[in-house]
């Protein structure tokens, strides 16, 4: 380290980093980069160099897994290694892409159907051949208060009683992936007593049991960005669980489970509250509650995409086309504006996911909902890339409790 600085200007740490100034200062807020007083008689600060190289190797890694070094054991599982190979999703220089066809484009123009034999088959046609208008009795599930509940009970119930779930043959995964993403809409259907309608594309029967048809299309574009976004928590867990050869019934269920955590799938909750203040008491009174609240303006930045998460940008164009909620609209450009001004994050797709949950006029818990049964697609593809490769996943863990003693104390 010998004549490396350890302090660096505002304007070294920008061009180290590749960020704009607010940036850098979102980051010392975030507490990723340390500041200090810089020389007297000035106002200006110094940031710290370490810092600014270790945020330079996490975003490194996480931008581009496949050129990155083994991460050091005691860092690695956040947001880094283990790194598994991977043929279904790509994240890459900002842009999101399912067996390489980008994600903005299949919004455009293809089907929950499609989508999902891609990722399943790798075939956009593949769906032809699968049995997504299965009729299935669901008496025997109990009842549930909420949506995810119901899930659960469903997956736990088909899981062990399906006959056809512990079929590994590799022609019958992508049939059982699909009996398992329409017993989820089949349960949804029946959690709002409505009768099953298993002849309607996935958006349609989502829009029928929200009650919102006329906004069929724009749930269709929201399953598409979410169906999968490569390794994240759920999606890890339903590898795990494959990997053991437990059936994609209990692979979902296990993805069901992680995705219920305030830091993965209810963090849109957050930025539901924020636009809900914001549409009540205005955008900057909101914002300052909030991240108060929260130490952060919730529905901002990503890891992956500093330049703006791209699912939310497809969302949101999509969003004020068709719901042209004047007051919704001005709320959450206002609230775009504030934030990116002060820290230079953008939205991600939890806000946007927020914003419309608020345009349909549905209440919070439905943005879970939502995310269960769009990342179910992505969830099963991953099981069956995994029972695929027949390997089980199981890392090794560097001890760090007391030294072994060789006798009785």
């Amino acid at each position: 380290m010998t004549g490396q600085p350890i302090a660096l200007t505002a304007a070294e740490a920008t061009r180290l980093l590749g960020v704009k100034p607010a940036t850098l200062y979102a980051y010392v807020s975030r507490g990723l980069i340390r500041s200090e007083v810089g020389p007297a008689g000035t106002r200006e600060k110094r940031y710290n160099a370490q810092d600014v190289q270790a945020l330079i190797g996490r975003q490194s890694v996480r931008r581009n897994p496949e050129n990155a070094v083994q991460a050091a054991v005691g860092t690695a599982l956040n947001w880094g290694s283990p790194i598994l190979e991977s043929a279904l999703t790509h994240i890459s220089e900002g842009t999101l892409s399912y067996r390489g066809q980008e994600v903005s484009l299949l919004a455009d123009t293809a089907s929950v159907e499609e989508v999902a034999a891609l990722l399943w088959t790798g075939d956009l046609h593949g769906w032809r051949e699968l049995p997504l208008r299965a009729r299935l009795n669901l008496q025997a599930h109990p009842r549930a208060l909420l949506p995810a509940e119901a899930f659960g009970y469903a997956l736990t119930h088909a899981g062990t009683h399906d006959v056809t779930a512990l079929d590994a043959r590799p022609d019958a995964l992508p049939r059982q992936a699909a009996r398992v993403v329409n017993l989820l809409y089949a349960t949804l259907e029946r959690h709002v007593s409505l009768p099953g309608a298993p002849d309607l594309p996935f958006h349609q029967r989502l829009a029928r049991a929200w009650g919102v048809p006329a906004q069929a299309d724009l749930l269709r574009r929201a399953l598409i960005v979410l169906a999968d976004h490569e390794l994240n928590v759920s999606t890890f867990a339903a590898r795990v669980t494959a990997s053991s050869g437990a059936s994609l019934h209990h692979a979902t269920l296990a993805a069901l489970c992680a995705l219920q955590g305030p830091r993965h799938g209810l963090a849109s909750l957050d930025a539901h509250d924020l636009i809900s203040l914001a549409r009540r008491d205005g955008p900057k009174s909101a914002l300052r509650d909030a991240t108060r609240r929260y130490s952060r303006p919730p529905g901002f930045g990503h890891s992956l995409y500093p330049d703006g998460d791209p699912r939310a940008s497809v969302l949101l164009e999509a969003l004020e086309t068709a719901v042209p909620d004047a007051q919704l609209v001005h709320v959450t450009q206002e609230i775009r504006a504030a934030v990116q001004a002060e820290t230079g994050e953008r939205i991600n797709i939890d806000f946007a996911l927020a914003a419309l949950i608020h345009a349909l006029g549905r209440p919070a818990g439905d943005i879970l909902t939502l995310f269960a049964l769009a990342r179910s697609v992505g969830w099963l593809g991953h099981a069956i890339e995994t029972v695929m490769t027949g390997q089980m996943i199981r890392p090794r863990a560097r001890y760090v409790g007391p030294a072994t003693s060789t006798r009785m104390e």
